[in-house]
């Protein structure tokens, strides 16, 4: 009785020790497979950025119906030796969510799959006026994306930024002596303008009432103002930005274009507005931004005056997609300019600091928030 007693007990020790490996197994094998998605996952951007370059959304929307891989092909500017690899990068792209498959019918009998575009695409085609494509083409450009290679050197060195350690300079002197970038920069932040706007106006229009004089702080080539000022004739808008920036932009009826600097003087209104600019900046210089908003506002003197801004409030409610998009756009800020992406306590303490007594944070704009001051 005690030998096969003994015999059992080994018996159940050696069926442990292969459930456990087993399990130990099953949990080394989805290690490897989480972090060789992670180091992939570039190939997605990538390729995306090749369809864009290739133009295939918009050949795809101009075909009017599913089209077939063959059509695709014949339809695209690519190396004949080189056909065989377009159904792989399509493959991926659905896959991704960009286009999607449908049936289509084949000379009045073949039946086959073709290729449609979906509401991601949409955002890709050039004569959508939503489109995103600059600024996809700005963010992926091997200018920006080098910074990323040069992190870990940077964390070792007493360099501001990632893109300082990579190109010698700063983002901002880069970008005031290489026109290419400019205009890069100009164009992706001119369709994210457009985006954002159409929305704004749409859900804030009460926002809007009552304002006499609007000010566009670093406002660029003025994509946003010229949006309230024709949705809003009454409002006198003003866009600021350097003077090489606005030099050869001309006033337009209720909108006029100020050279200057806004950590120097914020022109006098009823509102202020600023767009995607705090997180360009550190804490210190945020706070010299809002100060000068704030004065800017005060001598308007008019109760109803207020600040705007459009920027990210990092938060983690269960949509782990809009989480990890605000974490990236923070390692972005990191990486280029040595700004940041915040969460509430982080603008909380930033508007005390610049002398503000309240604030509302309204997440209307999907990754982003209106908030008021």
């Amino acid at each position: 009785m005690v030998g096969i007693k003994l015999k059992s007990f080994s018996y159940l020790n050696n069926n442990i020790d292969l459930a456990m490996n087993e399990e130990n197994n099953t949990k080394l094998l989805g290690a490897q497979a989480h972090i060789w998605n992670q180091i992939f996952n570039f190939i997605n951007s990538m390729c995306l950025k090749c369809a864009v370059e290739l133009g295939i959304p918009d050949i795809i929307n101009n075909h009017g119906k599913p089209m077939t891989i063959s059509q695709l092909t014949l339809a695209l500017p690519i190396n004949k030796n080189k056909f065989h690899c377009l159904y792989r990068l399509m493959r991926l792209l659905t896959h991704s969510g960009f286009f999607a498959l449908e049936k289509v019918e084949i000379e009045g009998e073949k039946e086959e799959e073709g290729y449609v575009i979906t509401e991601a695409s949409k955002l890709l085609l050039k004569d959508n006026p939503m489109s995103v494509t600059p600024f996809l083409l700005l963010v992926l450009n091997p200018i920006l994306t080098k910074s990323f290679d040069v992190l870990d050197t940077w964390f070792q060195n007493d360099s501001p930024t990632p893109f300082d350690t990579a190109n010698g300079r700063t983002f901002w002197d880069y970008g005031s002596h290489e026109p290419k970038l400019a205009q890069l920069f100009n164009d992706g932040m001119a369709s994210d303008a457009r985006l954002v706007t159409s929305v704004v106006i749409e859900k804030c229009k009460g926002v809007f009432e009552g304002v006499e004089r609007l000010v566009d702080v670093g406002g660029g080539t003025g994509t946003v103002a010229k949006s309230i000022a024709t949705a809003f004739p009454q409002i006198k808008c003003s866009v600021l930005d350097l003077p090489h920036v606005v030099a050869d932009l001309e006033d337009e009826n209720n909108l006029k274009f100020i050279g200057g600097d806004m950590f120097v003087e914020v022109p006098t209104a009823d509102v202020v507005l600023l767009k995607w600019i705090l997180h360009d900046w550190n804490d210190e210089e945020s706070v010299k931004i809002l100060k000068n908003c704030r004065e800017a506002i005060y001598k308007s003197k008019k109760k109803s005056g207020k600040l705007i801004i459009i920027d990210m409030n990092i938060k983690n409610d269960n949509n782990e997609n809009s989480f990890e998009t605000q974490l990236f756009f923070d390692m972005l800020m990191m990486a280029l300019v040595n700004g940041r992406e915040r969460n509430e306590k982080e603008w909380s303490k930033l508007f005390k600091d610049a002398g503000f007594s309240r604030y509302k944070i309204t997440p209307i704009l999907g990754l982003r928030s209106v908030i008021e001051n």
